[in-house]
């Protein structure tokens, strides 16, 4: 199961998530393979609120990549790591470009917004790792092996959905260990079907790769389609062997949402959006750590 309703955490950022990666669940919950292991799972996936941004960027704009002023961004993102337990040093982002591209992220890793690799996807085995990633309408999957200790983190867009970044991201666990039906994956915010029109040249683009897609392709007005961008995702999540696949089902676009969204700014002729973070980590479930 998985909060409909997003969460405040300490110091004000509100966040969704799943429950099932939450402490104090019961026995065989999968968050007592990690206890049992001296881990616990840290995540969440946070919203437009909480932050210290005002006007276009109100509040929690987690992105670099946004005409926010700099230090704003990183007391946001200072704000999101204090929230689960993790000091800006253990934040890891990446510069996202729509790839298939995925990284492993080790204590050993610099994690200064200038050393940030060309990546879509991370993963870790590590403790004290942040693994973050951004996101104004693209799908954030966050990913947890909990027999493995192991967690993951992928920035979907429809490019890098083709491209097969979620499948890479699968990959780089099973190479650490993990076996592909003990891989948990969790959906978070992202535009859906009734809120993405797309024109013919990008359906075209995704049935070249995948001929099975047609059906996430609901014919719209003008020659036009609505693209259910989450639902292709799961599809390709359990096409690659994954029997956990959890969906939080919250539109990013409409003013109402929380959450920023770029086709909301285009169509409100803004010139820029913030980006939510979303981000997964492990702590020893021994510490002190809130």
């Amino acid at each position: 199961m998985n909060r409909k309703m997003p969460v405040t955490l300490a110091g004000g950022p509100q966040c969704y998530q799943h429950n099932d990666w939450l402490p104090g669940q019961a026995s065989g919950a999968p968050n007592s393979d990690w206890r049992n292991n001296g881990w616990q799972i840290r995540h969440g996936f946070f919203t437009a609120n909480g932050g210290v941004s005002s006007g276009l960027y109100q509040s929690l704009n987690c992105g670099f990549g946004s005409n926010d002023h700099p230090s704003l961004i990183a007391e946001n993102r200072r704000l999101v790591g204090a929230s689960l337990g993790f000091r800006p040093e253990q934040i890891y982002g990446l510069r996202q470009t729509h790839s298939a591209n995925v990284v492993e992220i080790t204590t050993a890793t610099d994690a200064s917004n200038d050393a940030r690799p060309a990546a879509d996807a991370l993963i870790t085995g590590d403790g004290d790792c942040l693994l973050a990633i951004l996101t104004a309408d693209c799908v954030p999957v966050l990913f947890a092996a909990p027999a493995l200790g192991l967690v993951g983190a992928a920035h979907a867009g429809w490019r890098g959905a083709v491209g097969g970044v979620l499948e890479a991201t699968i990959a780089a666990m099973v190479n650490k260990g993990a076996a592909a039906p003990d891989i948990e994956a969790v959906i978070g915010p992202a535009i859906r079907q009734p809120s993405y029109q797309v024109g013919d040249d990008l359906r075209m683009i995704m049935l070249a790769a995948h001929r099975d897609a047609d059906h996430f392709f609901q014919p719209d007005i003008d020659g036009k389609y609505r693209f259910d961008l989450p639902g292709f995702v799961q599809s390709r999540l359990r096409r690659a062997g994954l029997t956990k696949v959890h969906d939080l089902g919250i539109d990013t676009y409409g003013e109402s949402s929380g959450l920023f969204s770029h086709r909301q700014t285009t169509h409100a002729a803004l010139p820029d959006s913030g980006r939510q973070i979303s981000v997964i980590g492990i702590v020893n479930a021994h510490s002190d750590k809130t």
